[in-house]
């Protein structure tokens, strides 16, 4: 199916009010999966929807089904008259207030009402919203079954289901709490599902709950936006926090996410950064909500320029013109790099994305550029040296160029093995895409195998005395 676009959304047969909400909120032209999945959903079809993260999805699952509620809007300050009749599932706190915002931006000439619950605040703030009744609600999955249990809301009127980001629920381990929700809802019900990726769990997960789902899809799945430029610096790992001070100074970016995969890294990493006199901030789990929200408020203000998160704190974040992403540590999941260059390019918007790769990495990086059937280009790291670094003895000198020769040596390995390579004619680029972590893990098996020999060794000479 498909569809140009040119089609606008006034042909897409929505409501006045809702059109009305959508000019205002300054949009004329829908984005290809909203112009696919839009119409779709407004046949009361399940869907089963993939596209590059910033292309759209909210609108594309919320317009529908604001559209198919109106009917059943109410002035009424009864609870009774309002009664949960669409739920919005999201994997992070972050995700689902962005979620919300938008379904509220669009009902705004409605009678329609929406909430967002999630974790992170007293539960007993949102319990008196939620008793005055709301038709649309979005949560995170741990905070909705708390409310259950408290029986502070029931879904058992529920018409419309959506789970957003779906690959990423069931990365964070949400597939219980999905699977006792979806029990708790009634039979007869609408289902849209979105994800940014489309592995083998995903298709098992909508086999699970859609009936007969519409596949829509506007890019390849796994695929990386034309509109963001990639690029990989090699360099040792303790060389790392000096190259990503001095990049962020010569690029001079006003806004930065940079992507660690440990909750302590990124704290120690903004620390670093803001003693070399950048204004950055860190995201992550450990902090609380009104910390997170806070760092991401001055992060959208300009206040802070280097936000440096997780990827769990991170999915979700709706950065508009967010120029640069940088990977300062490659995920080993290598589907968290698309959905991690997926926060820039936005709304076809150009970015760029830099990924800092030391040795033990590149076998990650293969991965990547494997799912993405792509060969991302690698750049020698240039580290310039300070008037003190210059004046450090001719020992250390003569060691920083045996150093450099090294990662030059295998820059220049890896630069002979990209030449003339194509993602169009390479036959490795062509074949599907095959997780090498039983070989990771073979290799570590072996690894602590041979470690134990010493000590088995010597346990065994101090047992003979």
């Amino acid at each position: 199916m498909s569809i140009e676009n040119a089609v606008h959304f006034n042909s897409l047969g929505l409501a006045t009010p809702l059109l009305q909400a959508i000019t205002e909120s300054g949009y004329t032209t829908p984005t290809p999966i909203q112009a696919q999945a839009i119409p779709l959903a407004l046949q009361g079809l399940d869907l089963m929807a993939g596209a590059q993260t910033g292309t759209g999805k909210t609108a594309a699952f919320a317009l529908p089904l604001l559209q198919k509620l109106l009917p059943l809007a109410s002035t009424s300050t009864s609870p009774a008259k309002h009664p949960v009749r669409a739920l919005v599932l999201t994997p992070t706190r972050e995700l689902a207030i962005q979620v919300e915002n938008s379904i509220k931006a669009y009902a705004k000439n409605t009678a329609l009402r929406s909430l967002v619950v999630f974790g992170g605040i007293d539960i007993k703030t949102q319990t008196p919203h939620l008793k005055s009744g709301v038709e649309v609600l979005v949560a995170t999955p741990g905070r909705l079954l708390d409310h259950i249990e408290q029986k502070t809301l029931s879904l058992n009127q529920v018409q419309i289901l959506v789970l957003d980001e779906a690959d990423r629920m069931l990365d964070m381990g949400f597939m219980p709490d999905l699977k006792r929700i979806l029990a708790l809802l009634p039979k007869q019900r609408q289902n849209m599902m979105f994800s940014a990726t489309f592995s083998n769990e995903i298709k098992k997960l909508a086999d699970d709950f859609l009936t007969n789902p519409t596949l829509v899809e506007v890019a390849r799945s796994n695929a990386t936006a034309e509109n963001v430029t990639q690029k990989v610096y090699l360099l040792e790992q303790g060389k790392k926090q000096t190259f990503l001070t001095q990049l962020l100074k010569n690029e001079a970016a006003n806004q930065v996410i940079i992507f660690t995969k440990t909750k302590l890294t990124a704290s120690k990493l903004s620390r670093t950064l803001q003693k070399e006199g950048i204004a950055a901030d860190a995201i992550h789990g450990d902090k609380s909500q009104q910390e997170r929200l806070a760092a991401l408020d001055a992060f959208k203000q300009g206040k802070v320029t280097a936000l440096v998160a997780t990827d769990v704190a991170a999915r979700g974040l709706d950065i508009s013109d967010l120029p640069m992403v940088i990977n300062y540590e490659i995920p080993s999941a290598p589907e968290d790099y698309v959905h991690r260059i997926g926060r820039t390019g936005r709304a076809g918007a150009s970015g760029t994305a830099i990924s800092l790769v030391c040795e033990d990495e590149e076998k990650y990086l293969a991965e990547i550029e494997k799912l993405i059937k792509k060969s991302i280009p690698r750049e020698a790291a240039k580290i310039e040296h300070s008037s003190n670094a210059r004046s450090k003895s001719k020992n250390q000198t003569e060691s920083g160029k045996h150093v450099h020769s090294l990662e030059h040596s295998r820059l220049s390995h890896n630069s002979k093995q990209n030449k003339g390579s194509n993602a169009n004619n390479d036959p490795w680029f062509d074949k599907p895409y095959e997780p090498a972590e039983a070989s990771i893990k073979s290799e570590t098996r072996k690894s602590a195998v041979a470690s134990k020999k010493p000590l088995a060794a010597l346990l065994g000479g101090l047992k003979r005395h």
